[in-house]
């Protein structure tokens, strides 16, 4: 018996399909308009359970000619979302809420990520689970409420869609010390 081999068509089909899905995974990212402000790249961690604290994360763009004012947050999720600041001054970080909100300059873009400005999630009512989509109401000054959802990421995700570290720890070996002898 002889068998047919594989056809060269179906191979072709098979990798488009697996191209088309490779190459669409970041077009899944939402995109969310609100009068001038344009959200993208909205994300969060996956947290360890009890934690009660959560990070949220975006970008925001003002195409408009007036500035905005991003002034707090609403996810069912939690008790109460919080517009924060991160930095780091004389080596000490520091971590503060933004009482007075976070302005978007007219044709400036704003992004809130790690170990900078970025949404707190206080007394979580349950886990964030990577793979989720968490449902959150972001509260402007001029645009209003505007409602998009959180990819939630692994927990020690540094990025929407995987960007940087996913969780997995990576342990490099360090070279013998070939100094001399003590």
């Amino acid at each position: 018996m002889q068998m047919k081999p594989f056809t060269f068509p179906i191979c072709r089909a098979i990798a488009a399909v697996i191209m088309l899905w490779y190459f669409s995974a970041g077009a899944h990212a939402q995109e969310v308009r609100a009068g001038d402000l344009v959200i993208t790249q909205a994300w969060s961690r996956a947290t360890p359970g009890g934690a009660k604290i959560g990070g949220g994360y975006l970008t925001i763009e003002n195409k408009g000619s007036q500035p905005d004012r991003l002034i707090g947050g609403s996810a069912d999720v939690a008790d109460r979302v919080q517009l924060h600041e991160m930095a780091v001054s004389n080596g000490v970080m520091t971590m503060r809420p933004l009482e007075k909100g976070l302005v978007i300059a007219p044709g400036k873009t704003v992004k809130l990520a790690p170990g900078g400005y970025h949404l707190m999630l206080v007394d979580l009512k349950r886990p964030l689970k990577q793979g989720d989509k968490l449902p959150i109401t972001l509260e402007f000054e001029k645009a209003g409420n505007v409602k998009l959802s959180l990819e939630v990421q692994g927990i020690g995700a540094q990025g929407p869609g995987g960007e940087g570290h996913s969780g997995e720890m990576h342990i490099k070996k360090m070279p013998e010390h070939s100094g001399p002898k003590m």
